[in-house]
């Protein structure tokens, strides 16, 4: 296929090269006969300008000679390759020359008016002589060329000819070979194969201890057949493991059988204490938490009742969160040395009078409890509460238990981090009010909330009187210690639903719901007298009396919603305070218009 390919190849080249050559030809006899005709219409324009002496004629003759003599140049270009042909060119393109010159001559003795003189001239014959030499030139030229472009076109045909019988033959030739390779091909695929094959059936009849023998004739088919083989092996080998499998697999079916149930269970344990999970996890107060542990434990350990305690702040006392199954715990909780499970870091627990010390947290007035379990709750580490069972925890139920109390820690540690950090981002750490970010909060709330229901709204803007001093004369520690001193006077004075806020610096702002400006008036007027009564003591040393100005307004329909509208009205009543004289209490000029509706709460 190669040598066809490469003998055609050369033969489409050479045939290409016939051809062009066959072109260049024609092109050369085009230009030869371009020469001529241009000389010979010269020739006519000539002749006629003389006779009829009009100038039209004597344009073209110009016009004619140049393309003579560029065809006569061209001529000899195109010959360069053929040393014979560009000689007779070369003679040509002389002749014509000589021609063109006589005809140029003859045309300026016509354009000079000298007609007699340029017909006299055509009269010598010279340039009838000329043009018939012009035309023997030529028409030698033309038959040499003739010659050689009908070698060059015989030439073509011969080689196409040659294209053809080698594509005749070789065809065939390669086609013989092809079948003659797929035949053989064959064979050696197809005894190999039929020998595998036959082993495989006798595989797949039962017969495992059938093989390949013998060779394959192909390294291919020999890596297949020790395969084969090697799977055989394998087979029988695991044939022969089949009723050991089978019986292990037997039992392990009964053992699943025996373990669905306990699968099961804890399967629907571990889904309801992800509901629990998921409810802890969204709780925002301790009696959300403890509702949720007072529903979900019941169904997790039923028919036990029990309790929960956590560590307090201190972490001196176990608090009750929640208890269930009617069980009554005291509310002061226990210490943590009371329990021994605490004391050990792991279960303890009393299955029957004397079985195990009985913690001291288990025993009610002169009766211990007989049978209760106590399961520490950790988290990182550390132990965080304890869950108190009365009754007995069997083995039935320990897996319950276990993840009942990881879950019940995870809930309680990230409950507690979620209140420190709300506590962190809404409390002023130095008085441990409310910052200004959650006042400007809550107000907004508490004028909405005031909208719906028409009920009054009041705040307080106050502020501690010459607070400067302090610090300038004791120091900053001594101004904490006043602002700390102020904040719990407040605290111990104004309702607990009053919101007491530090606005900023020595300003304190405080939110009184349901509440007017005239009747909030006389409950600030006691804070200001219970103020004035405290000696705030620093570093061993008393500062001084102290006094607050007070400044409140009244929410109304016209202000604002987000409450700097009141906000302003409170702190215009406060700097009231200040001009008049400080330490005392004054209503904005609309609060005190106001009649006095609420009764004092």
């Amino acid at each position: 296929m190669v040598v066809s390919a490469a003998l055609l190849l050369e033969t489409a080249s050479q045939t290409h090269d016939s051809l062009t050559w066959v072109t260049h030809s024609g092109e050369v006899t085009q230009t030869a006969n371009a020469t001529l005709q241009h000389l010979q219409q010269a020739e006519s324009g000539q002749r006629g300008f003389t006779l009829t002496r009009n100038p039209e004629f004597g344009e073209a003759v110009q016009t004619e000679l140049a393309a003579a003599q560029r065809a006569a140049n061209e001529l000899m270009i195109r010959t360069a390759d053929n040393p014979a042909q560009n000689a007779r060119a070369a003679h040509i393109r002389t002749l014509v020359s000589q021609r063109v010159n006589e005809l140029e001559g003859n045309a300026r003795l016509a354009r000079a008016g000298d007609f007699s003189g340029a017909q006299a001239s055509v009269a010598t014959g010279r340039g009838r002589y000329l043009m018939q030499m012009v035309d023997a030139r030529v028409d030698d030229f033309l038959n040499e060329e003739s010659a050689l472009a009908a070698q060059r076109t015989h030439l073509v045909e011969r080689r196409v000819s040659q294209s053809r019988w080698l594509v005749l033959v070789a065809t065939p030739v390669m086609i013989v070979f092809i079948v003659y390779m797929a035949v053989a091909l064959i064979r050696r695929i197809r005894t190999p194969v039929d020998r595998m094959m036959a082993v495989m059936e006798r595989l797949g009849s039962g017969e495992r201890n059938a093989r390949i023998d013998g060779a394959m004739n192909s390294d291919e088919f020999e890596r297949l057949a020790n395969g084969l083989n090697a799977m055989a092996g394998e087979l029988e080998h695991a044939v022969a493991d089949q009723i050991d499998s089978e019986e292990r697999l037997r039992i392990a079916n009964l053992e699943l059988s025996e373990n669905s149930e306990v699968l099961r269970e804890r399967g629907e344990v571990i889904e309801l204490l992800g509901g629990m999970a998921h409810r802890m996890q969204a709780a925002r107060t301790d009696e959300e938490l403890a509702s949720i542990i007072r529903v979900f434990v019941p169904r997790v350990l039923p028919e036990i009742p029990g309790a929960l305690y956590a560590h307090n702040n201190s972490r001196n006392l176990l608090v009750p969160i929640a208890a269930w199954g009617g069980l009554e715990v005291a509310s002061a909780g226990f210490a943590p040395d009371q329990c021994w499970a605490l004391r050990r870091g792991q279960s303890h627990f009393v299955v029957e009078p004397g079985s195990d010390i009985v913690c001291a947290h288990a025993v009610h007035g002169n009766d211990a409890a007989h049978h209760y379990h106590c399961e520490p709750l950790l988290a990182g580490g550390e132990v965080i509460g304890v869950l108190y069972l009365r009754g007995v925890v069997g083995a039935e139920n320990r897996f319950r238990l276990t993840v009942l109390t990881e879950n019940i820690a995870s809930a309680l540690v990230n409950h507690r981090l979620q209140r420190g950090l709300r506590e962190q981002t809404i409390r002023d750490p130095l008085t441990g009010l409310f910052n200004r970010r959650y006042m400007e909060e809550t107000l907004a709330l508490e004028i909405a909330r005031a909208s719906r229901s028409k009920s009054p709204l009041s705040l307080v803007m106050c502020d501690v009187d010459h607070f400067k001093r302090f610090n300038d004369e004791f120091g900053h520690d001594a101004g904490d210690a006043v602002l700390q001193a102020v904040a719990a006077e407040m605290r111990g004075r104004f309702r607990d639903g009053d919101v007491i806020c530090r606005f900023g610096g020595e300003e304190f702002t405080i939110i009184a719901p349901g509440t007017s400006a005239r009747t909030l008036a006389h409950r600030v007027e006691i804070v200001r007298q219970g103020i004035g009564e405290l000696m705030v003591q620093q570093g061993g040393r008393t500062l001084g009396s102290l006094t607050m100005s007070f400044g409140i307004a009244t929410w109304e329909e016209a202000m604002e919603r987000d409450g700097s509208t009141l906000i302003k009205a409170a702190d215009a009543a406060l700097y009231r305070a200040k001009r008049e004289g400080r330490n005392r209490v004054i209503l904005d000029a609309r609060s005190e218009a106001l009649p006095d509706t609420q009764p004092e709460i």
